[in-house]
């Protein structure tokens, strides 16, 4: 099965410093998977962040009533009701744990399929301390393990096409969460697509809008990248779709369409000898009850906005006995 991972985050190890202009090279793990952050330490620094939002200048409960010394050991469970729950987030939460002052152990490995009941995670430390964390590291453990899940069972809806069929996420994120969205939909059994918009070139209908044409737009893309830049081009109709072929893309996003015309469009291009020389790309409208419908047509990936704009977070509690 083909990395799409690597293929969309185009490496800007490829590229001149004039075309750069002034983006700072990055390490090639960032280069190639598209983590936002240039250090762990820099990534350690955004989950204090975190942290602050929610502790502001201190925690005026616990400080009240629970003695500074006070040694408290929890464990995080898994209470959500359903199946096949794919649980992330938990380096997330340990490193939160941390940097509170607190030592958590990872009971299962992120990606792990869990159900309820499971114990996760234990942490054990100053119980201010525990506190003072705990809301942070469920919030993110909750929201990643409900996209690590709901990822999953889009895959697990096509069968044995989801050897050959891939699901992506979007850049339908909250602000200041898409590194964790995406990480949890890699770990659900997705591919992230681009981080941000310096990864790909990614001409959409307002692009081709103000500049004309599928193929001005794809020509203005390759005068100034050539072939150091993957370029993708979202089309409307199958007249679009070839323009974009013809004009060069590497990858046609088919945008809004039924699953029949889908499977029309990709009948005509495997008939004109192109299907080998194109990633193709479904996007829009695309949900748990029509996917399958969508992915017979065996496009090469199929994008789903909902899967981190929409997302059913997974319950899970902090423990401590008494």
């Amino acid at each position: 099965m083909k990395n799409y991972n690597n293929f969309y985050n185009s490496n800007i190890r490829d590229l001149d410093q004039g075309q750069l202009q002034g983006q700072g090279r990055r390490r090639e793990d960032q280069q190639v998977h598209g983590d936002p952050f240039q250090t762990e330490v820099e990534k350690r620094a955004t989950l204090v962040g975190f942290l602050n939002e929610d502790i502001g200048t201190g925690d005026i409960t616990s400080n009240i009533l629970i003695p500074k010394e006070t040694i408290s050991k929890g464990t995080v469970v898994c209470k959500h009701i359903g199946k096949n729950i794919i649980v992330s987030g938990l380096s997330e939460a340990k490193i939160i744990f941390d940097i509170c002052g607190c030592e958590a152990t990872m009971l299962v490995d992120d990606g792990s399929k869990i159900t309820n009941g499971k114990d996760v995670l234990t942490v054990e430390g100053s119980s201010r301390s525990i506190l003072k964390g705990e809301r942070t590291a469920l919030n993110l453990l909750m929201r990643m393990s409900g996209i690590s899940t709901r990822t999953r069972l889009f895959i697990e809806k096509l069968g044995e096409l989801s050897k050959t069929v891939r699901i992506s996420s979007t850049r339908k994120t909250v602000p200041g969460l898409r590194y964790y969205d995406k990480k949890a939909v890699v770990l659900g059994g997705g591919i992230s697509h681009r981080v941000r918009l310096d990864q790909l070139i990614l001409i959409k209908d307002n692009h081709i809008a103000v500049v004309g044409s599928v193929k001005k737009a794809i020509e203005k893309a390759k005068s100034v990248y050539g072939n150091k830049r993957k370029i993708e081009c979202e089309v409307n109709d199958f007249s679009g779709i070839f323009e974009a072929i013809k004009s060069g893309a590497d990858i046609v996003m088919l945008d809004n369409f039924k699953p029949e015309d889908v499977k029309e469009s990709l009948e005509r291009v495997r008939k004109l000898g192109l299907r080998d020389k194109i990633i193709i790309e479904v996007s829009g409208g695309i949900s748990l009850d029509n996917i399958y419908d969508y992915a017979i047509a065996k496009p090469d990936v199929i994008s789903i906005g909902s899967l981190t704009h929409s997302v059913q977070a997974i319950d899970f509690s902090l423990e401590i006995p008494a």
